[in-house]
């Protein structure tokens, strides 16, 4: 291996460190607790180091948001791929976009963090572009088996995703009994209610 591979690879090395250990206080700590000082404490860099790889902590964070619509986007597709019907997609993904964020809090609350992302971010980042996309297509379908084919899929995508994220972010305020109690019937209602409202 030559100097330049050797370097290329112990940046790489370096970079992943500090993604790690990022990650370890998050789990450990909470979103609040992050920064380049404990970071560089955590891997026992000085704080420069960090700053040759990351530009500062919202390039950390965007990174880790970057991942977590990777992930998001992977489910999604998954529990989509066996299923021909659009309706009962929707629905597929609708559950199992629930599920992905009562299993990745820590990444859900940042990809959320600031409110639903904007037509703007969702242009710079090419995962959230492709994570809307996945939503999109079986909108689409269901619109083109509609009467009302002029129906705003556009609309209709942003109504299916907020309604999500506003249920899921009621559920992790509130308290566990009400999630056990209310959770499955909230989301099937929804779910009926908004691939209805396409269909007539």
């Amino acid at each position: 291996m030559g100097i330049a591979e050797r370097k290329i690879r112990q940046k790489e090395e370096v970079r992943t460190s500090i993604l790690a250990a990022a990650w370890k206080l998050v789990e450990h700590e909470g979103w609040q607790a992050l920064s380049i000082r404990r970071i560089a404490d955590a891997i026992e860099y000085s704080v420069p180091v960090i700053y040759d790889h990351f530009q500062n902590k919202e390039a950390i964070l965007s990174e880790f948001t970057r991942r977590g619509f990777l992930l998001l986007s992977a489910d999604l597709e998954k529990s989509r791929s066996l299923i021909l019907d659009p309706a009962r997609q929707l629905e597929a993904m609708a559950y199992a976009y629930w599920e992905f964020a009562f299993r990745n809090k820590e990444y859900y609350q940042l990809m959320y963090g600031l409110g639903m992302p904007t037509c703007e971010a969702v242009r710079q980042m090419p995962e959230l572009q492709h994570f809307s996309e996945i939503i999109r297509e079986p909108i689409r379908a269901l619109i083109a088996e509609s009467k009302q084919k002029d129906t705003d899929e556009f609309l209709k995508m942003q109504t299916f995703w907020s309604m999500l994220h506003g249920l899921i972010s009621i559920n992790m305020l509130g308290s566990e009994a009400n999630q056990n109690k209310y959770n499955a019937l909230i989301l099937e209602d929804f779910i009926k209610t908004f691939i209805n409202g396409i269909k007539e």
